[in-house]
């Protein structure tokens, strides 16, 4: 992500009513074939308790929606595959608001209520350890303009012409019921039906489009893993700009018709940035790419959506680098905790970095000198960016102090060693979920030195480092 704006005028949150679909489970919350022990309610994350849910892995989600901007009105059906890891009487899926008007498991009325943002589920009967399952769940209601922990706008915030769709950290339970937590990734289809005129847009690649009694439904299909905070489904004026890139990469661009002519001049070396960062940290990730350029002034933030990132408005050069890097480094490498923040952020700043020294403009090693001449008192150098609070996320220290990290880590190991570690992370670990303890450990078998006290220094230690 990218900010430039996150905290501005008074941002009024979503409010929409809970109810009850279903008689409640019982008090016990054990499910009716007696079997098993109830799924916990979060993964653990420290920073975001209620965010996950234990026992069980997804797989897929089949999302359907329709949306109607104008009155906010929505309706959908949430079909989610998975495989229970625990021998389970109860889970719980994470979903804020709306009416659950029903649930199913296995084609079955499971029995349901509500507690917070957790959805509590009894199936009918228990679930064996290592059983598939799939979940329908049809909910509707009407949407708002949610807020994160820091108070800006995130998940799925209603606009006058549409939708802006930006989960980061856990937002994706504003508009679906989700094992909302970036451990438990899954492929996606998405089938959103809006008033004729009107665009949708998701992650992946769009399958399908067909207009019939004034709705027109937009099919949308990501087939590679994806953490349920890079899921988008935005609405708007959007006109569909289709190109080719490296290796014939479908490039879907959606920039609003509001916008001016030079809207999408940020994203015109989206090709050559392609190829340029899959020569420095392997062949792109997914199987589509592109770019959703919006005209929502009031979230005034870029979020790294998996295949198709998303602007509140027209992106620099810089912008469209940075989050193209987390294709890699944030999106494919994801972090297994939030407060690991940093190896998505601290990683795609200093890609941007290498990207303009690339073009021609200031070097990497110039960006360091500028940033690191500010004096030990300035509040930049803090918080620490290897645990910066859930309240600090964002905070410019996560991305500046975290690539400068990367920057100080190229001059002690040394280009080649660096450079095959920027390779070598994102090659072990593709689609999966990583710690900064993984990374220095990686990082030291690959430059042959010991490293814990460096990262200490730049990682975990309050103000400015002055030895490693």
């Amino acid at each position: 992500m990218v900010i430039s704006r996150r905290v501005g005028a008074v941002l009024v949150a979503a409010t929409v009513t809970l109810s009850l679909g279903a008689t409640p489970a019982s008090a016990t919350g054990h499910g009716h074939g007696g079997a098993g022990t109830p799924g916990a309610p979060g993964v653990g994350d420290g920073y975001f308790p209620a965010a996950g849910n234990g026992g069980y892995d997804v797989l897929h989600y089949g999302l359907e929606i329709r949306y109607e901007p104008t009155s906010r009105a929505f309706a959908g059906v949430a079909t989610v595959s998975a495989r229970a890891t625990d021998r389970l009487s109860r889970f719980n899926l994470d979903l804020r608001g709306f009416e659950v008007r029903s649930v199913t498991v296995d084609g079955r009325a499971a029995r349901y209520d509500r507690d917070g943002q957790e959805l509590r589920i009894s199936p009918k009967y228990g679930l064996s350890r290592g059983e598939r399952f799939t979940v329908v769940v049809r909910y509707d209601g009407t949407t708002g303009r949610p807020t994160d922990i820091e108070g800006a706008l995130y998940g799925w915030v209603s606009t006058p012409d549409g939708s802006f769709v930006a989960n980061e950290p856990e937002g994706a339970s504003t508009w679906y019921p989700v094992n909302d937590h970036p451990t438990d990734k899954a492929s996606y289809d998405f089938r959103i039906t809006v008033p004729a005129g009107k665009t949708a847009v998701a992650n992946g690649e769009l399958v399908e489009q067909r207009t019939k009694n004034g709705w027109t439904t937009f099919v949308w299909r990501a087939r590679d893993p994806m953490a349920s905070y890079l899921s988008t489904a935005s609405v708007g004026d959007y006109d569909l700009r289709r190109s080719t890139g490296p290796r014939g990469l479908p490039i879907i661009d959606a920039v609003d018709r509001d916008l001016g002519p030079d809207a999408a001049d940020g994203l015109a070396r989206t090709r050559e940035m392609i190829e340029y960062f899959s020569d420095l940290f392997g062949r792109y990730p997914f199987t589509s790419y592109g770019a959703i350029v919006d005209d929502d002034e009031d979230a005034g933030y870029a979020l790294e959506t998996q295949t198709r990132p998303i602007y509140s408005g027209p992106p620099s050069e810089g912008t469209v680098a940075h989050e193209l890097a987390h294709q890699w480094y944030g999106n494919s490498v994801s972090p297994a905790r939030w407060q690991e923040i940093w190896l998505n952020e601290g990683f795609a700043s200093y890609a941007e970095w290498l990207w303009e020294e690339h073009s021609g403009g200031r070097t990497a090693q110039a960006r360091f000198d500028t940033n690191y001449a500010r004096p030990e008192t300035a509040s930049f150098w803090n918080p620490p960016p290897g645990d910066p609070g859930a309240t600090n996320l964002f905070a410019g220290s996560v991305y500046t102090k975290g690539a400068m990290t990367l920057h100080a880590l190229r001059t002690k190991i040394g280009d080649k060693a660096f450079f095959a570690l920027l390779r070598s992370w994102y090659s072990a670990n593709r689609d999966g979920t990583v710690t900064t303890a993984d990374f220095v450990r990686l990082a030291e078998k690959v430059s042959k030195r010991q490293l814990d006290g460096f990262f200490q220094t730049w990682l975990y230690t309050p103000g400015k480092p002055t030895a490693w």
